[in-house]
């Protein structure tokens, strides 16, 4: 999860995160090439004595900046498809997490154990210490690492968002709707989100905690 003063990305807890964190990394470079190129080039026409007041023909000069452009754009394009395939691909998992929003909770199934339970933020009073205030729930959602998970979410009245940064998920909870995508959590852990929609009042307080453990 972010902490206070931290300026990298968040540590990767899945292989699709690990892919969009590679996608910013490819992007970056491309518009620090693009911001160099132009602060260069307008650097040099500012302290430029010479002026010219008649336009003059280049055709192989307007064809230059029409292909590189497209050129740059293909190189932005085809590794964001190969990332939004990769996002919308479903496994036929065994493990399935129902996640239901609420104004303001979560609640969870899990069809193969039949478990049903609601998920509430802790209030101050009852944090310990080292906990994360506004993040902690009273009954985390748990499921096992290693192994694919498919998350189904829809709300029971308003839209809410689910999400959960290091896992790379983020799905919308639309009322009489599922929706789903399939997450795979490489390492034990604690991770932590949040409704990622506005919707009401308490919004900042229905936090998402899904701890991964080891399926005995």
């Amino acid at each position: 999860m972010s902490i206070w003063g931290q300026l990298n990305l968040i540590d990767a807890c899945s292989p699709v995160q690990e892919e969009m964190f590679l996608f910013h990394d490819h992007a970056l470079v491309l518009l620090l090439g693009i911001f160099s190129f132009v602060g260069i080039l307008g650097t040099k026409l500012t302290f430029n004595k010479f002026t010219s007041r008649t336009t003059i023909e280049a055709q192989r000069l307007e064809t230059i900046w029409t292909i590189v452009p497209a050129l740059l754009l293909i190189w932005l394009a085809l590794p964001s498809l190969r990332l939004l395939y990769l996002l919308d691909e479903e496994s036929n998992s065994g493990v399935i997490l129902k996640s239901t929003g609420h104004q303001w909770y979560w609640s969870y199934e899990i069809p193969f154990s039949q478990v049903e339970f609601d998920s509430y933020m802790l209030p101050e009073s009852d944090l310990n210490f080292g906990d994360h205030r506004l993040l902690e729930v009273d009954n985390r959602a748990v499921v096992p690492y290693q192994m694919d998970t498919t998350v189904i979410t829809t709300s029971a009245d308003v839209l809410h968002a689910w999400t959960l940064p290091a896992a790379g998920v983020k799905m919308d909870a639309v009322p009489g709707r599922l929706n789903s995508m399939n997450m795979f959590l490489e390492k034990p852990g604690v991770f932590y989100g949040q409704c990622s929609e506005i919707c009401g009042a308490n919004h900042s307080f229905m936090p998402i905690v899904v701890e991964a453990t080891k399926l005995y």
